[in-house]
């Protein structure tokens, strides 16, 4: 679990750096080719089918994954690195309100409570009009609500994932891929840059990075319970927040790290109150 966390912040870097280059579409587009290609040699190494009932479920999962993995690229490259990450952490709050919506799950009103005061984080991370970092500096609003559609398509997904639960994993990773290779073609050629030299590499460690990080979440998730494992894939936003430091030089506010220790806070007591086992976040 520690090494997923610190794939995918290394891809939430990787995309940052390659977004000074490339678009947002086009960073999609080649980790969702990278992604489809190891995720289909899994599935025929094992002998995974393609066939399944729920095709339709699995392609609707592939959209909202498509829908919020560019809202989160786009928030990651024009937001400090924690920032970003702290605010797209909200998501199994979210997936817990959308479950409780659609798949009927449970929700007491203390639930609702500690979900809603995760809220209260990302206020703190996100210093409307500057007023609560002291400093002035206030956060791009396009940016910031970026991260939070972005939070909230992925709790869809998530959301989805469940109810798809008794699948082949590698089937639903594939599905998602190829939805975000179809979808994300046509929608990122009117902004195409070439690629070129070392460019070549950095798109493949953002495809890398992110295959290998689901790959670790699922060995983590295969061998500890949910809830130590899901605590520990919270080192992602500290692995963020040392990203920014040393490559980009963001500096880490009081404020930042108030907002994440309010999200984790919540998102962990929430996990415990409905003691069932939670998505674990990082999981894009």
């Amino acid at each position: 679990m520690a090494l997923s966390a610190l794939f995918f912040s290394l891809m939430s870097m990787l995309v940052k750096l390659a977004g000074r280059t490339f678009p947002t579409m086009e960073l999609v587009f080649a980790r969702a080719v990278v992604v489809s290609l190891l995720a289909f040699a899994e599935m025929r190494r094992r002998r995974v089918s393609l066939r399944n009932p729920d095709i339709g479920l699995l392609l609707f999962r592939g959209g909202l994954g498509l829908a919020a993995l560019t809202c989160f690229y786009y928030a990651v490259i024009h937001l400090p690195l924690a920032e970003a990450t702290v605010i797209h952490f909200t998501n199994p709050v979210w997936t817990a309100l959308i479950a409780a919506a659609f798949l009927s799950e449970a929700l007491r009103p203390r639930e609702l409570a500690v979900a809603l005061g995760s809220l209260t984080g990302v206020v703190l991370v996100v210093r409307p009009f500057g007023v609560l970092g002291g400093s002035g500096l206030v956060l791009e609003p396009k940016a910031v609500l970026a991260a939070l559609a972005g939070a909230v398509l992925s709790a869809g997904a998530y959301t989805l994932v469940r109810r798809l639960r008794h699948h082949d994993a590698m089937l639903v990773v594939f599905s998602f891929a190829a939805v975000s290779v179809v979808g994300g073609f046509p929608l990122m050629l009117p902004s195409f840059v070439w690629p070129h030299d070392l460019d070549w590499l950095l798109l493949l460690g953002v495809g890398l990075a992110t295959f290998f990080g689901q790959v670790t979440l699922t060995l983590g998730l295969q061998r500890e319970r949910a809830g130590p494992a899901t605590a520990i894939g919270y080192l992602q936003i500290v692995f963020a927040a040392i990203w920014g430091a040393l490559v980009f030089g963001d500096a880490v506010r009081l404020t930042t790290a108030c907002g994440a220790a309010v999200v984790v806070a919540c998102t962990l007591l929430l996990a415990h109150l409905r003691r069932r086992e939670p998505v674990p976040p990082g999981d894009e």
